[in-house]
């Protein structure tokens, strides 16, 4: 049987919200909401914490997580992951992304039977349904575009596909609520999970970044560029991540939605 590790990559100096790997919601850090959601994975034999930073290793410590130091010269969590689960003995690696409170582990364990019944799999990860046009056009929502059969085609940051229809609204990025329903398909965004055979991860891991994986910021491009397929399995969960500090109000918002549909 495949032995499955989880890995939660946890920088602490992020870009556009330093710190929020730490950051309070509901009363709770959110890297232990977090590694929570990722303990319910029951494919998963093991959950641990990879961080850069002894605030973080001591703090999943504190709630009786485990953790493991690793470089701070990462460029990406893939990458930080990788350099963890070399010492690990386990034949799929789970990166679930350290923003992710909202975490559907049912959702993660189908990727993992995914890539369990596909032995010609590398990498799989996760989509779900964008409902609301301004998600659509902010930069820290990625989205991405699929095949019929659910591999990936491409990921950006901008607006995919564009619909020639509304191009102007699409330039100016002001597309209207009425002409977002009237475009006749459905986007979607990309939920920060994937789920890697680890021997694929080690490989892709030392890959040169590529230029598209620069241009948009986006390490799973350079899967893509290197032409390597990647499914990404539709889900209708809703597991909006913390991106900026505004993000956390409205996580707290729906993990009371959530505590309160599980006791009625």
């Amino acid at each position: 049987m495949a032995r499955t590790v989880v890995i939660i990559p946890a920088r602490y100096s992020s870009t556009r919200f330093p710190g929020k790997i730490l950051t309070e919601i509901l009363g709770k850090p959110m890297i232990m909401w977090v590694y929570e959601r990722a303990s319910l994975i029951s494919l998963a034999d093991d959950v641990i914490v990879a961080t850069d930073d002894l605030r973080v290793f001591n703090a999943v410590k504190d709630f009786g997580g485990k953790a493991l130091m690793t470089s701070d010269a990462h460029q990406s969590g893939s990458d930080r992951i990788a350099e963890a689960a070399l010492s690990l003995d386990c034949d799929i690696v789970v990166n679930v992304q350290g923003d992710e409170p909202l975490l559907d582990s049912e959702a993660v364990d189908r990727c993992i039977q995914e890539l369990l019944h596909d032995t010609g799999q590398e990498a799989v990860t996760l989509r779900t349904p964008i409902h609301d046009v301004k998600e659509l056009f902010d930069p820290n929502t990625v989205k991405l575009v699929c095949s019929a059969d659910d591999f990936v085609l491409y990921y950006s940051r901008s607006p995919i596909p564009c619909v020639a229809a509304f191009a102007d609204s699409f330039k100016t990025g002001k597309l209207t609520k009425a002409q977002f329903k009237k475009c006749g398909i459905t986007f979607y965004k990309h939920i920060g999970v994937y789920i890697y055979r680890k021997d694929f991860l080690i490989r892709f891991s030392q890959t040169e970044q590529t230029s598209l994986e620069r241009a948009e910021r986006l390490e799973q491009l350079r899967i893509l560029e290197n032409g390597y397929p990647m499914k990404a399995l539709l889900t209708e969960s809703l597991m909006k991540n913390v991106d900026v500090p505004s993000d956390v109000k409205e996580v707290e918002n729906l993990l009371r939605q959530l505590h309160f549909s599980a006791v009625s």
